[in-house]
């Protein structure tokens, strides 16, 4: 099987449990295979638990665990803990939730920024510090958030840090009322999800992960990135504006990209495509600019409309 099977074949599965919602597929599964992690915000019940759990089954061998985050949440409930155990006379670790291939992480915007930040190693570094102890993270490890935009009470705001963590930021929206009739239709009897198989083995996915990292990427769209990501610094309405790793991750998604949609170089239309979820939820707007109505990706579509295009 080919690099562009295995990615087909893993978007169609996830497509056909997540009806109506083939472009937010395709950003995800890229986020996934450019190593990075996502955050979903939109309203309830629109699919996002479903595209992660859709996801985890699409693939053999990949070990899935959700975390509900709640206010009462500690930081050792995703980590884990060392417990003494009398027979040996020594602590032994058990491991959290947090050693996994993907990982939901339900409201994340509901536990304490405590617990929040116990995550922050994890997807910046691909591993976990606990009790002095450094453990790797091996495996996909990939990151499914979600968060709910409209109810804010009783929740706690991801910190800029925190946010920059995210590769992505992605909302599912509604779908239409034939798509909404026929996810009636699939779950009459059974869930989908609980129908699903496998369709790619957990070692295809990571040779999907290395051939991304080998899609061409010219010296004049590094600059065309560099100058995208650039472009936030000098903004007016801009306070907190991207950072390098903003360019990196645009540069990896569009790789990422690249292979789902069967190409071996990236093009600038690729990299405007996604620049928006990419860049977007990394700044912050200055307060006069948010009473003015103004937001962060229509800022992001402003730079895209006046940075000039490689040709």
């Amino acid at each position: 099987m080919s690099i562009a099977d295995t990615a087909s074949r893993l978007e169609n599965a996830v497509c056909s449990v997540v009806r109506g919602q083939p472009e937010v597929v395709r950003r995800v599964l890229s986020c996934m295979i450019a190593g990075g992690h996502v955050l979903l915000e939109d309203f309830p019940g629109t699919g996002k638990t479903t595209l992660a759990k859709a996801l985890a089954k699409a693939i053999d061998g990949a070990v899935f665990k959700r975390v509900q985050f709640t206010p009462d949440l500690l930081p050792s409930d995703i980590l884990g803990i060392s417990v003494y155990d009398p027979r040996s006379q020594e602590f032994r670790f058990h491991p959290g939730p947090v050693f996994t291939d993907i990982l939901l992480a339900d409201e994340i915007n509901r536990a304490s920024p405590r617990t929040q930040s116990a995550l922050l190693e994890a997807m910046g570094e691909r591993q976990a510090t606990i009790e002095g102890v450094r453990h790797e993270l091996n495996g996909l490890f990939f990151v499914i958030a979600t968060q709910n935009p409209v109810e804010f009470r009783g929740t706690y705001p991801l910190p800029e840090a925190q946010m920059d963590r995210f590769m992505m930021q992605c909302a599912l929206g509604y779908v239409s009322a034939a798509e909404e009739a026929a996810i009636l239709a699939d779950q009459e009897e059974s869930h989908p999800v609980d129908r699903m198989e496998a369709v790619a083995s957990r070692d295809e996915v990571l040779e999907l992960m290395a051939a991304a990292r080998k899609v061409r990427f010219s010296e004049e769209l590094r600059h065309y990135v560099v100058a995208l990501v650039a472009a936030t610094r000098g903004h007016p309405q801009v306070q907190l504006a991207a950072s390098p790793r903003a360019s990196l991750a645009l540069m990896k998604v569009s790789q990422a990209l690249a292979v789902f949609e069967g190409l071996d170089f990236v093009s600038p239309e690729l990299i405007q495509s996604v620049a928006a979820d990419v860049i977007a939820h990394r700044m912050v707007l200055a307060p006069e600019a948010k009473y003015s109505g103004a937001s962060t990706r229509r800022v992001v579509a402003d730079l895209i409309e006046n940075t000039p295009v490689p040709v």
